[in-house]
């Protein structure tokens, strides 16, 4: 029978024991290293943070610092626990009587939490310090366990403690984290994380590229624990020495470099030979949905160092992949990498849904070429202003396209042009009807716009719809209903006007017919620059390579006037726009 020991994988075997071994959380372990020197121990500890950055490690470590005892059995609590002691050695391996782990996704309820810790808690330590419950993804507990545990958590007996460890520190109550003191255990710096990673490597005796490392590194995510099973799983697939190339096959990932290369053929728009690669890599061994991962991964990446060059220097990062990134920061557009992202974060659900991971990819590829170097809507509109000079009733105008399937937007209404009625008595010949007031009121429209100065929206738009014109002279309207016209409108009219002027307008219902209302002639102009838009090679040209893409927005130079000057009314516009000049 061998005495050769049973194989111990790295995440265990290289688990601190101690709070010096603890890598990447140096802000807490100088919290608890002091209020252990201050004998200012919590009653209550709840750690937080993501998968394998040591919660579980941390718990242990806390319950031996305090029940040590030291090789003497003279030792108090410690934040440097022997490791020798009966005490450290029987918590170091799961066993002390005292020190009781719980695991709440399992022990959910709260005849779990009766039987485990109330229905105990009384009882001194049969042979510890302080009798310990480490309980392992707290926030999986009930409601009901939560609240039958908040009296005994309050006011615990001296010789109790409590440490829960946690990775949804949003799913425990605020209740129970007002009584624990709070440690947040942070992501590994992947300077650190590789340190880490070369000292096992080296005490494993293996050899192991650095570049492997650093793809290890980023694969990690900022988790030591699985750094340290990727780099066990590394170290047996390279059988003594570990190449990146090697690591790369192990995780599924295509070559970083090759990556940049996909990347580069697709915003140049090259369609065969981006198949190419993508198929290539394939063989390869590289998943498809990796390598979609691996281009989101590159869009993002050069999207931040576009923003902040320093970035760059991630340890995780090769020299010549830093110098690439940085050259396509600085030549790519934000729109262009910002829409190669959307278009990226599509594909990758399309291929998770689809029946065939690779032809999936095979046609985001496609479509992302295609589309690389398509204009923005800034440059058909520049474009089309530029190509046919603008009618004499329309100044300069533009269509914004939206090529996403099912759209359906209002269009943005044009300014009206002027609703002038029926010429009434000039000035000079009119009888003297109105008080010096109403001469601020000299045409209609000036009427409307005093109604979009009070803001009576409401009111502004019955008068829109609902009201043909006949005649008009300051003082006296004459209208005709339309079939639609609030039975009031023509009294309500006259009274806010006779309110807001200080003088009596008479409002007149008449049975001629008028003119149409402000709102048809409003729509009418836009159905006009709606024509005039779609009629226009440019955007028919755009419409037969988009089916689907429709008009959405239409703007004169007027209206890009009035958006330079009014910011907010732009963002507002919509069916209908009540301070928009009638």
């Amino acid at each position: 029978m061998s005495d050769k020991p049973a194989y111990q994988v790295l995440a265990r075997k290289y688990r601190p024991e101690t709070f010096a071994d603890l890598v990447g959380q140096d802000a807490m372990v100088r919290t608890l290293k002091n209020a252990f020197a201050a004998d200012r121990i919590a009653q209550a500890f709840i750690m937080t943070g993501i998968r394998g950055t040591g919660k579980t490690t941390t718990a242990r470590i806390i319950a031996k610092g305090m029940n040590c005892i030291g090789p003497d059995g003279q030792g108090g609590p410690t934040t440097e626990p022997c490791g020798v002691c009966e005490h450290c050695v029987a918590i170091m391996e799961g066993r002390h009587v005292d020190v009781m782990e719980m695991d709440a996704a399992s022990n959910t309820g709260v005849q779990n939490i009766r039987d485990a810790i109330i229905e105990t808690v009384s009882y001194r330590a049969v042979s510890a310090r302080y009798k310990i419950f480490i309980i392992d993804e707290v926030h999986m507990l009930s409601k009901s366990a939560f609240n039958a545990l908040l009296k005994t958590l309050e006011e615990p007996p001296a010789h109790v403690k409590f440490i829960f460890a946690t990775t949804e520190i949003r799913q425990v109550p605020v209740t129970v984290l007002s009584r624990c003191q709070r440690f947040d255990l942070r992501r590994i710096e992947p300077e650190v994380m590789i340190g880490l990673l070369t000292r096992i490597a080296k005490a494993e005796q293996a050899e192991i590229s650095a570049d492997a490392l650093a793809l290890i590194t980023r694969a990690a995510e900022g988790s030591a624990r699985d750094a340290t099973s990727l780099l066990d799983q590394a170290i047996s697939h390279g059988a003594g020495e570990t190449t990146a190339d090697q690591v790369r096959a192990m995780l599924g990932l295509a070559d970083r470099g090759r990556v940049l290369d996909l990347f580069d053929m697709i915003l140049r728009g090259e369609a065969a030979e981006a198949l190419t690669e993508l198929s290539t890599q394939y063989a390869d061994g590289a998943d498809p949905m990796a390598i979609l991962r691996d281009l989101a991964e590159v869009t993002h990446w050069v999207s931040v160092i576009k923003i902040t060059p320093d970035a760059a220097e991630d340890p995780t990062i090769g020299p010549d992949e830093r110098t690439r990134g940085l050259s396509m920061a600085r030549a790519l557009p934000m729109r262009v990498l910002t829409r190669m992202w959307q278009m990226l974060l599509k594909a990758l659900e399309e291929v998770a849904a689809s029946p065939n991971a690779m032809m999936a990819a095979e046609m985001a590829v496609i479509r992302l070429t295609h589309v690389a170097d398509l204009p923005t809507p800034e440059d058909l509109v520049r474009k089309l202003k530029d190509a046919t000079p603008p009618p004499p009733s329309v100044s300069g105008n533009g269509a914004r396209m939206a090529p996403a399937a099912g759209a359906t937007q209002a269009i943005s209404r044009t300014p009206a042009p002027t609703h002038g009625g029926p010429s009434g008595p000039s000035a000079s010949t009119a009888p003297q009807l109105a008080t010096e007031a109403l001469h601020h009121y000299a045409r209609f429209e000036d009427v409307v716009g005093l109604i979009r100065a009070h803001r009576d929206v409401k009111l502004l738009v019955e008068v829109e719809t609902g009201l043909r014109l006949v005649s008009y002279q300051p003082g006296r309207i004459e209208v005709h209903p339309t079939p639609n016209a609030a039975s009031d409108l023509t009294q309500r009219l006259g009274a806010r006007l006779q309110a807001w002027t200080g003088n009596r307008w008479a409002v007149i219902v008449s049975n001629e017919e008028g003119q149409p209302t402000i709102a048809e002639v409003r729509d009418a102009a836009a159905s006009a620059l709606q024509q005039l838009a779609t009629a226009h090679p440019l955007v028919q040209a755009v419409l037969a390579q988009f089916p689907k893409a429709r008009i959405t927005d239409i703007r004169t130079e007027a209206d890009r006037a009035q958006e330079a000057a009014s910011d907010a009314l732009a963002e507002v516009e919509d069916e209908w726009d009540p301070f928009e000049d009638g």
